[in-house]
This record gives C-alpha cells, structure tokens and sequence, in this order.
C-alpha cells in the first residue's frame, strides 16, 4: 500500500527555467497523498473543476521493508498549473493544484537491483503521438543517492512509499480525450486516456 508520495520539485534545471524558478540549492519536496496513485490504470479522470491539467514524467522509487529501493516505474505528477500558480502567488501550499484524485497515474514496477541501473534512463512522455518531455536520469540537479538520504532524514517514510524525483523540461497541458504514452526506455512503458 502507497502511503505516502514524497515529490522533488525542480530537479532538472530546465524544468526549473521553464516555469521561471529558481534552481534550489536543496531538494525541494512537496507530498502527495498516496490514495492520489493508481497502479497500471488505463484511464486518468480529469477532475470537475478544471478542463487543463499539465503533465510531469518522472521516475518513481518504492521503498522496501529497510526503506531501501527495491522497485521503480513510471509516475505522471499531475498539476492543475493554474492552481498552483494562483496558490504560490498568495504564498500557499500547492495542495489543492498537486493532491487530487488520480494525480499521480503509475505503470508497473520493474525491479532495481542497483540505483546505478537508473542513473543514464531516458524519460519520454508523449500526447497523442507528440513527444512533448524528453529527459535523461544523468540530468537530475541531485542524485538519486542524495535525494533518498534527504528524505530519510527529514520525514517519516514508510514501507511502500514512493518518492517521485523530479521532471524533465516540457510540461504541458493535456486535455480530455487526449491519449498520454509514458516511457522510461528500455523499462517500463504505459499509455492512459484521459476521461
């Protein structure tokens, strides 16, 4: 069971550029709830209050019973972007624009024997057919290693847990109907309508 999603936002300086951030000089980690997930779902439900949501590719580790990594896959954080710019203009948690029901689509998981194995992956999201995020692991500001010893420290991981490590540049909008083909090459790939 997923309890918890720990998310590193602005990990690939090009990201950060993108939406007119600053590159943090630690990770930045915001949560979403883990009941957000759906495991190897065919389909994403736009919510009611909104007809755009934007789309993050990411590569996803799950915590073991030693909070170790023994699994990956691949994750779309979704964000309703124009929430989350009207939340951090007032200076508020990004709740709201990150935490919602089926926010965060999964493949499945493929095993991780070595954090190195993840360390060169490509990421590839595509919308109906358009490449639109195209990112490599080996761009990531902080390192796997770094990112897992962060989140250790600071927070109450639990068995099970994901920690979404950031999105290479190119987020963007989709919409209902729209067709969201994710890969991480050579590992896992999964496709989602949107409804």
């Amino acid at each position: 069971m997923i309890q918890n999603i720990w998310a590193v936002g602005r990990n690939y300086a090009e990201h950060a550029k993108e939406l007119g951030n600053e590159v943090p000089t630690e990770p930045m980690i915001f949560l979403k709830a883990g009941s957000t997930s759906s495991l190897a779902a065919k389909e994403i439900h736009m919510p009611s209050w909104t007809n755009e949501l934007h789309h993050e590719v990411e590569l996803a580790l799950r915590f073991d019973d030693n909070l170790q990594i023994d699994e990956a896959c691949i994750a779309i954080d979704i964000t309703d972007r124009a929430k989350q710019n009207q939340l951090k203009s007032k200076g508020h948690p990004w709740t709201l624009a990150k935490s919602f029901k089926d926010s965060c689509p999964l493949s499945g998981f493929f095993p991780v024997n070595d954090l190195d194995e993840l360390k060169n992956l490509e990421l590839v999201l595509k919308v109906n057919g358009e490449v639109r995020q195209h990112g490599n692991t080996a761009q990531m500001i902080f390192s796997l290693e770094q990112l897992l010893d962060f989140v250790r420290l600071h927070f109450p991981v639990m068995p099970g847990d994901l920690l979404l490590t950031g999105t290479p540049s190119g987020v963007g909008p989709f919409k209902k109907g729209d067709i969201l083909e994710a890969e991480i090459v050579s590992k896992a790939k999964h496709s989602w309508k949107v409804i």
